[in-house]
């Protein structure tokens, strides 16, 4: 398996004017130990084969490509599932947490730390740390593990302690606050396990290419599938990774429209959303320059705004910096979709495909008809199925005023 794309940062770790390392000068050492093994690790033909290995044996790649013919005649297009939903864990997480846990462990790090919004990631953390006999400590929001708590209980069942963040907002943003401060006080034995393309270089590089995995097998699937490259490839973005993944397959072919989907929650004008490349300005979060959502009145001008979205991980008020260039660049377009119509797609997707997506995936799904219409009939549309709906049943019942 090849892990490397020709997509590399760089030292500096930038995605044109993004990116880059902006922490305390206690994280700088841990940060280039990180880019060296990281390096050195990516061409080892040894670490190539074990992240293959287990993927293969462990996760189940290569995931499935679907043709949902009845959906897609709903929408007037072809239509093909990219079903990471079908991996251990149920979603495209596993990929990441395999390739750094392995990471982890030829590095000498005994303990492993991560941050979750959605559980997903924190549920895959905690399944690689019990593969590997690593203790685990999982922050999240205190809002966030009260809804979505069917994932802290499988963490927890994994063998992890999940550390509910009561402070901020009390999701995603907070709970990787927490999560940099646990690793600045323990450095020496711990390994941050960061779940998106998000945070300081060379964490968005590394998780991309990890997740790369989406977009090579997508692409070798659609020429057997299709004949073929798709017209275009649609994904969910909260902080990135999962679209990442399945873009990095196609960035060199020009002819593949590369789409993401932001949340819009109740409505980008109400300030209720998490759009942050929609209607975010260029500033420094976690680490990292990219696009942020920021307060616009006199008081706190400038400061991180809370962002808001129906699915616990897009609810994030930044994202990965190469998201930020791919906007600014124009080879990838963003889009945004509201908790309504992020809902009624998972409703759709459920009736004409059988397949209960997670409320994250729903908003790739509610804006595949815009794709379809601005491709023409005739289309081939990839979609990152990135994970299934079963932590979202409570939330989805409670939206359908339905008592379980």
């Amino acid at each position: 398996m090849i892990l490397a794309t020709a997509h590399d940062p760089g030292p500096r770790g930038r995605f044109g004017p993004y990116g880059g390392q902006y922490v305390a000068e206690t994280l700088m050492p841990a940060l280039a130990e990180l880019e060296a093994a990281w390096r050195a690790a990516r061409v080892d033909a040894g670490f190539g084969a074990e992240v293959e290995r287990l993927l293969t044996e462990y996760v189940g790649r290569p995931s499935r490509l679907y043709r949902a013919a009845r959906f897609g005649a709903e929408v007037g297009a072809t239509v093909l599932l990219k079903r990471e939903d079908l991996n251990h864990t149920g979603a495209h997480k596993i990929n990441n947490c395999i390739g750094q846990a392995l990471l982890a462990r030829r590095m000498g790090k005994r303990r492993l730390i991560a941050e979750t919004g959605a559980g997903q990631h924190g549920v895959a953390t905690a399944t690689v740390a019990a593969l590997f006999g690593m203790p685990c400590d999982v922050y999240m929001g205190a809002e966030d593990v009260a809804r979505q708590s069917l994932n802290v209980f499988r963490m927890k069942l994994l063998g992890a302690r999940v550390i509910a963040v009561a402070s901020g907002t009390r999701t995603l943003k907070d709970a990787m606050n927490e999560a940099l401060r646990d690793w600045v006080t323990n450095v020496g034995d711990t390994f941050y396990v960061i779940g998106s393309v998000a945070g300081p270089h060379p964490y968005p590089w590394m998780v991309r290419e990890l997740q790369a995995v989406i977009g090579v097998e997508a692409r070798a699937q659609c020429l057997v599938t299709l004949g073929r490259l798709p017209d275009a490839c649609v994904a969910c973005v909260g902080g990135g990774s999962n679209a990442a993944g399945l873009f990095a397959g196609f960035l060199d072919d020009a002819g593949v429209a590369l789409w993401g989907v932001e949340a819009a929650g109740e409505g980008v004008a109400t300030g209720r959303h998490a759009a942050t490349l929609g209607a975010g300005r260029v500033g420094v979060l976690h680490g990292s320059k990219s696009y942020v959502l920021t307060h616009a009145d006199d008081a706190r001008v400038g400061q991180i705004a809370e962002a808001h979205s129906i699915s616990a991980g897009l609810d994030y008020p930044g994202v990965g910096p190469e998201h930020a260039h791919w906007r600014d660049t124009g080879r990838a377009r963003y889009v945004a979709r509201t908790d309504a119509e992020a809902l009624a797609a998972l409703q759709l997707l459920a009736r004409t495909e059988g397949i209960l997506c997670a409320l994250e995936t729903a908003h790739a799904v509610a804006a595949v008809a815009e794709v379809a219409r601005h491709h023409g009939p005739d289309a081939a549309i990839v979609v990152n199925l990135s994970g299934r709906g079963d932590k979202d049943m409570i939330t989805v019942a409670g939206k359908l005023g339905v008592s379980l």
